[in-house]
This record gives structure tokens, C-alpha cells and sequence, in this order.
């Protein structure tokens, strides 16, 4: 494996410590590809989620795992978000196959669209009771909620745990730095507050991340390290790749030296409190101290009865009461709004000082967006906007 540094060697460069300790790297070294690639017995084609699942295993977004959970720690985390060693973990991490055949012992070569990603050691096998999952993961059985219909219908009937190593990372539109490429990067001794976010980024996103600099917990020189996660999410979302076009555009219209932009492959759960954890515990691994966390954060609703499946504050709550244990700091959302006489203010200022208030909501965007109409530049970036339009 290729070195990484320890957490001593990180502390001592001024950034927060690895969860667990030390950033994982599984990446074979380049002399032994060939050999760890020969020694698989069978071959596995990973879905769009596996394959941001062993890309995060193997550049260590997932540190300190070095495969695929195995069933004690996948019940430890169902039931507790700890694994077996009792170490925060907001969702187990498992590959899956509807294979009966496969076995302990054998040696799959994960491949995805054509490429050759990972050899993965088959150490164990179970049949998941799924709704148990559910219930313990995302706090419901219905299938109205995305994750639980996803590992109802998209997962295979078997989870598999072991151990895995890289022969190559997936090749994507969108150019995911590793968590040791992120923290080169990054300011020593300083502050640095991640952004998370699946859509893209809007006018009042921007003042709530740039205004999250001045909060009284954030060193003075702190920095945003906006990380949108580019993999698969809700059906109704924008795609990755247009997503990841409109950030590249914002970053070079803004140009701001104290936001640092990266792109995570991640697959969204919609899991509000347990992916809020997950997101904090990945971001810690990036080099991140603050994370924000808006008002209900990865949550989602049913379809049928437009109910959310969470509290508007349970996800901020959660990490909230998890933050010290992972030695990070959460971030409030500001809760902004856009008033004619001042601009963005938060809600209660607004209110407070009688000021008139503008909104537009998502679905009102869209159907603008869809007849040509113009867009107010005091909602969303001019280059956004050209970036949607075009891939309308």
C-alpha cells in the first residue's frame, strides 16, 4: 500500500487527525497491480453506488476501513452507528449481489464500465435482514423513502465483507480529489469549514457558506472547502455531471481565495440524522474541523402524503451531540432570506425589522427555467443559469 501519513504526521502539519487515527490508502503500488490483479477468481461488475463505495474505501474517504464491513460491525452500525470497536459510523458500508454462487474465500475483480477497479478478498456472507436495516438506518420501513426502496429493490440479496485493494479509481466527468491530494491543500493550524450540498449552488447557498467563516467558533484565516457529492442521489435530482459544471463555472466567477472546491464520490441516502454523521465523518477525513448543517439536512418526503420522514432540526441535533466526539465543530445554517431594502439578512432580522422578503421557490425556478423566462440574478448565478438551460 502506498504511504500514507499518520496521525501524528498530520497533527504535526496542523490538520485534524483521520477518523480512527490515520488515513487509509488501499491503492496497490504500481509494481504489484498486475500480480493482485491476476490473483482474482471471478469477476464483479459494481453498480454506480459500489463504485463510489470502493472509491471511497480505497483513497480512505471511509478511513479507517480497509474493506467492506463484515456482519458484526454491519449489526453494530444498523443498530448503534458504531462498529464493533465502538467507533462512530452513521451507515454501514457492504457490497451486495444477487450471486448465490460466490463464496468466502474467493477473489473478485470489481470492474466498472469497462474499467478494472479493485480486487476484492470475500471474507464473509450473509443474507441482511433488510427491514431492520431500514428501520435502524433511516428510521422507517416505508418505501416511499429512497434508501429503504434502494436497498429493497436495487441491492442484491447477499452482503458481502473483506478486504479490498486498488488497481485503479473510476473515470468520471467529474474529477474527485483524494482526502491526502484535499489536505495538501489545505491551511495548517486553521479552521476548515465544509460545505456539503447535492444541488447546484444558488445565490443564498453562497452567503450562508462565505458568511459561515465569520462564526465565532472559525479561526480567522479558515477556510470553505465546498465538497458537493457528484454520485448517484434522488431520481428527481440534476444529474452529477451538470451539477459539476455549474460548480466549475461558479468557481471561476467568484474566484474567492478562501473557498476551496472538490467533488465527492458519494452516493446520497437521504438518511437525515445517520447521513449527517456519515457526511461529518467523511469530511474529517478530507481535513475538514466545521461542518455546516442546514435545516434538515439530507432529509426527504413521501410522495404520497408530502411528509417529511424527519424533524426540520433532528440531523442538526444528532451531529451536533456527535460533533466533540470526532473532535470537529458543527456550523449552524443560517436560516437566510432576501429582502428588497437590505439584501440577504437571516430570517429573524428580517422579520424583526419588518423588511419585505422575496421568494421563489424550486419548483417555481424550474418552470422559469423550462419557459426561457429570466431569472432574478438575486436567486441565482448568471452562469448557473446558462449551465441549466443548455442541459435542458
Amino acid at each position: 500500500m502506498t504511504a500514507v501519513p499518520t496521525s501524528l504526521e498530520t497533527a504535526a502539519q496542523g490538520l485534524i487527525a483521520p477518523h480512527g487515527g490515520s488515513l487509509v490508502d488501499l491503492m496497490a503500488p504500481a509494481a504489484e497491480r498486475e500480480a493482485v490483479r491476476a490473483s482474482a477468481t471471478r469477476t464483479l461488475e459494481c453498480s454506480d453506488r459500489n463504485a463510489c463505495d470502493v472509491e471511497l474505501l480505497v483513497v480512505g474517504g471511509f478511513s479507517p476501513l480497509r474493506g467492506f464491513m463484515h456482519q458484526a460491525d454491519y449489526d453494530s452500525v444498523v443498530e448503534t452507528h458504531r462498529t464493533t470497536s465502538g467507533l462512530l459510523f452513521g451507515l454501514p458500508i457492504v457490497l451486495d449481489t444477487h450471486d448465490a454462487s460466490i463464496a468466502i474465500g474467493d477473489r473478485l475483480l470489481l470492474t466498472y464500465r469497462g474499467q478494472e477497479l479493485a480486487v476484492f478478498t470475500v471474507e464473509s456472507r450473509w443474507e441482511p435482514d433488510k427491514v431492520r436495516e431500514a428501520k435502524g438506518c433511516y428510521g422507517t420501513t416505508s418505501l416511499e423513502h429512497p434508501a429503504v426502496r434502494m436497498i429493497a429493490t436495487e441491492r442484491g440479496r447477499f452482503y458481502l465483507g473483506g478486504s479490498v485493494q486498488g488497481l485503479e479509481l473510476p473515470q468520471r466527468v467529474f474529477p474527485c480529489k483524494t482526502p491526502a491530494e484535499v489536505r495538501a491543500t489545505l491551511p495548517a493550524g486553521e479552521s476548515v469549514v465544509a460545505f456539503q450540498c447535492r444541488n447546484p449552488i444558488h445565490r443564498a447557498h453562497y452567503e450562508l457558506f462565505t458568511r459561515a467563516l465569520h462564526a465565532t467558533n472559525v479561526s480567522e484565516d479558515g477556510v470553505v472547502l465546498v465538497h458537493p457529492t457528484c454520485g448517484p442521489t434522488q431520481d428527481d435530482d440534476i444529474a452529477g455531471e451538470v451539477r459539476f459544471q455549474t460548480y466549475e463555472r461558479l468557481a471561476a466567477e467568484v474566484a474567492n481565495p478562501r473557498i476551496r472546491w472538490a467533488y465527492l464520490p458519494y452516493s446520497m441516502h437521504m438518511a437525515g440524522p445517520r447521513e449527517a454523521l456519515q457526511h461529518m465523518i467523511i469530511r474529517k477525513n478530507y481535513g475538514c474541523t466545521h461542518f455546516i448543517i442546514g435545516r434538515d439536512m439530507a432529509g426527504c418526503k413521501s410522495s404520497l402524503t408530502g411528509d417529511d420522514f424527519y424533524g426540520p432540526y433532528q440531523a442538526q441535533d444528532f451531529a451536533r451531540d456527535n460533533a466533540p466526539e470526532l473532535g470537529m465543530e458543527t456550523v449552524p445554517s443560517l436560516n437566510l432570506v432576501y429582502t428588497e431594502e437590505e439584501g440577504y439578512v437571516t430570517a429573524e432580522h428580517a422579520e424583526a425589522r419588518g423588511l419585505h422578503v422575496k421568494k421563489l421557490s424550486g419548483t417555481q425556478f424550474r418552470q422559469m427555467l423550462r419557459g426561457g423566462e429570466e431569472i432574478p440574478e438575486w436567486f441565482a448565478f448568471r452562469s448557473v443559469v446558462e449551465v441549466l438551460r443548455a442541459a435542458a
